[in-house]
């Protein structure tokens, strides 16, 4: 089952973060550095846990590392690091934490180089998945194709959020560079 099918089970009243994200979020380009940092460090977190349980605990990843401000994130400490890994609201995997502040290292690079992290993305924009994992592996922690999938797809540098019959799909259009709309899944 995909993404739209799922949500579109869920009841209208639901309170399934999921049904939030998708209908507001879910392959809508971000623009924002600090935004798209802050997807990746949630995308790498997901990885063998569920989606949901992501989207619950959001707003304490979202505090734990500071407003996903890649500038302060880079500069944690062994203490931050520390207070990550006793930090209940978020997931306290050791190699999870060390890949987002290694990752916020390696983007303060790239926004040397390219300007910003969304420059350093449209650079390298358009190319197949199978490319992209390559260069992330190249430069991030903790990366692997179903992670950049996602990443790619939630922020909207891959086509497939969702089916063209999704009443979102509409949005996206409205919104979307017209790279960002071919071929949906």
């Amino acid at each position: 089952m995909n993404y739209c099918d799922f949500i579109a089970q869920l009841p209208e009243d639901t309170d399934n973060p999921n049904k939030s994200y998708h209908d507001c979020e879910y392959g809508f380009p971000l623009v924002e550095d600090n935004a798209l940092f802050g997807r990746l460090l949630l995308e790498i977190n997901q990885a063998g846990l569920s989606w949901t349980l992501i989207l619950k605990k959001r707003e304490n990843f979202y505090n734990a590392y500071a407003g996903f401000d890649i500038a302060s994130v880079a500069a944690f400490t062994d203490q931050d690091c520390e207070r990550l890994r006793n930090d209940k609201g978020i997931i306290r995997n050791r190699l999870k934490i060390n890949a987002a502040i290694a990752n916020a290292q390696h983007i303060l690079e790239l926004q040397k180089e390219y300007g910003s992290f969304k420059n350093w993305l449209d650079a390298h924009h358009p190319q197949p998945l199978e490319q992209w994992v390559k260069l992330f592996k190249k430069h991030f922690k903790f990366v692997g194709g179903e992670i950049v999938n996602e990443f790619l797809m939630s922020t909207g540098y891959l086509p497939g959020a969702h089916h063209p019959n999704c009443r979102i799909y509409a949005k996206i259009l409205e919104k979307s560079p017209p790279w960002c709309l071919t071929s949906a899944k």
